[in-house]
């Protein structure tokens, strides 16, 4: 732990600290910093790649405008929106060492699939659709969003049941700026997570589109 808090200050990133610092792997890091230290571990993160390709595309569902962007590896970007250029421009914020596509049906077949899939989950409320997701972010913030990836329709928790799940029930802050952080709108359904007392909380994409969410589920 002393060699990696070290190496922590001194590097240029945690995924560098891992091998150095004698962790076999990143979840080790997690338990021990958690432990250790008696807060969600910061250290590691998955880096964006610069000059990775990003292609992206818009469709019109019951939310609203919605943008889904995706690289080689999967979905790394679902947001809603009023029009298009914002959208772009919080995409190219998400990933800025990125280079950016815009892909027609015809040119990412792939992409144009997933969208229309989850697409049809909104407009007609059936489940959401297990699509293959390239998630960014610390290893806690992954930790938490792998447990509601785990949640059923219908299901919610607090921020402090989902801090508590992921083995430190002291990092309901930590949860709740992991559901604020999250890039993937629905496919990972952090609108699942409410507050203590069971009112709707915080929602990146606006309290309507999360009520809309729950109510829908709900009815299923």
């Amino acid at each position: 732990m002393e060699r990696f808090r070290y190496i922590s200050r001194t590097g240029d990133g945690a995924t560098d600290t891992v091998s150095p610092s004698g962790f076999g792997a990143s979840d080790r890091v997690c338990e021990e910093t958690s432990s250790s230290i008696g807060s969600p571990p910061k250290c590691y993160k998955v880096a964006d790649v610069a000059g990775e390709t990003i292609a992206y595309t818009c469709r019109h569902t019951a939310l609203g405008l919605m943008m889904m962007a995706a690289t080689e590896k999967g979905i790394c970007f679902v947001q809603f929106g009023d029009d298009q250029a914002p959208l772009i421009t919080q995409l190219k914020k998400e990933f800025p060492k990125a280079v950016f596509s815009a892909s027609p049906p015809e040119k990412a077949p792939r992409l144009n699939n997933w969208i229309k899939a989850l697409k049809q989950s909104i407009n007609q409320n059936t489940p959401i659709p297990d699509l293959p997701l390239d998630m960014r972010g610390t290893a806690f913030q992954i930790k938490l969003w792998q447990f509601l990836l785990d949640t059923s329709a219908g299901e919610v928790m607090s921020y402090s049941d989902l801090a508590t799940r992921a083995g430190n029930p002291k990092a309901f802050r930590a949860a709740a700026s992991a559901c604020a952080k999250n890039r993937i709108s629905v496919l990972i359904p952090c609108h699942r997570v409410l507050k203590g007392d069971g009112s709707l909380g915080g929602y990146r994409w606006g309290l309507k589109r999360k009520q809309a969410l729950l109510d829908a589920e709900r009815h299923d």
